[in-house]
């Protein structure tokens, strides 16, 4: 969510259709049509600002049940900042923490020291990490994943799979690689982001598969990707394009990925 009014989103002006505001307001009554009960919401830009917005957002709407922020990682004072966060209004919404790695051009950021050392401090917060990558941010993802074992991490966006291109390697294998580091659970959102805009659901199945396989219902989360989900389907949509992929799916499979593994990964309703 974000207000134009207080502050710009660059990387919108080149898409008219999400060059306006988008506020609690909008998403509350989408919410309640697709039948989900909470939500977390995550930063949308690199802005040290947004975040105690979002937490005292998060202490008016019952619905929001957790944060994911920013703090700058490479800064010393990491630990100081994470602590100023939970110790101001709605601090206690914190759940984690997002850098958006997708807009760095060295392929390998994640590895750099002071980002480890980032990290390490997020971990020790007891905080989430949450990795928006590209595939080609894959390989260092995974390496930042095994050094720091004792963090938990969240692959945003099924990490971006080449749907659009109808390609599926080298992602499928490098989900597989990550997959098999216990410390890192995927958000099965933005693949309809990821196609073409004649998108069908036979179009999304193969990489949303893909993912369930490799992680297991227990380290798979739904996430709406709103608003930007709606250059492609409504919130109401996606909800129902994601229980058609879960299709093969048992009922507790399908519980787990639309509210449990959020639940216990973010450790929601803790606080």
């Amino acid at each position: 969510m974000w207000d134009l009014g207080v502050r710009d989103q660059p990387w919108t002006a080149a898409i008219p259709a999400l060059r306006r505001s988008f506020s609690f307001a909008d998403l509350r009554p989408q919410l309640a049509q697709a039948g989900i009960g909470a939500t977390v919401l995550v930063q949308t830009i690199t802005v040290a600002e947004e975040t105690p917005e979002f937490l005292e957002l998060a202490e008016s709407a019952p619905e929001i049940l957790g944060v994911v922020g920013w703090v700058d990682l490479t800064s010393a004072d990491v630990a100081d900042r994470l602590d100023t966060l939970r110790a101001g209004r709605g601090g206690r919404w914190l759940a984690g923490i997002r850098h958006q790695v997708q807009g760095e051009s060295d392929p390998e950021w994640l590895l750099r020291s002071d980002v480890l050392q980032g990290l390490r401090a997020v971990a020790r917060a007891g905080l989430v990490y949450d990795l928006l990558v590209t595939p080609a941010q894959l390989p260092a993802a995974i390496g930042a994943v095994r050094l720091v074992p004792e963090l938990r991490f969240v692959l945003d966006h099924g990490g971006k799979p080449p749907i659009a291109e109808g390609a599926i390697e080298p992602w499928r294998s490098r989900i597989t690689g990550l997959a098999q580091l216990p410390n890192v659970a995927v958000k099965l959102s933005g693949l309809l982001t990821e196609a073409q805009p004649d998108w069908t659901p036979a179009t999304i199945q193969p990489y949303a598969d893909h993912l369930i396989s490799e992680f297991g219902a227990s380290r798979t989360m739904f996430g709406s990707d709103w608003p930007v989900c709606t250059l492609r389907a409504e919130y109401s949509d996606v909800v129902a394009v994601t229980d058609d992929l879960l299709a093969g799916c048992t009922p507790a499979e399908r519980g787990a990925v639309f509210g449990a593994t959020a639940r216990s990964w973010y450790r929601l309703g803790e606080n």
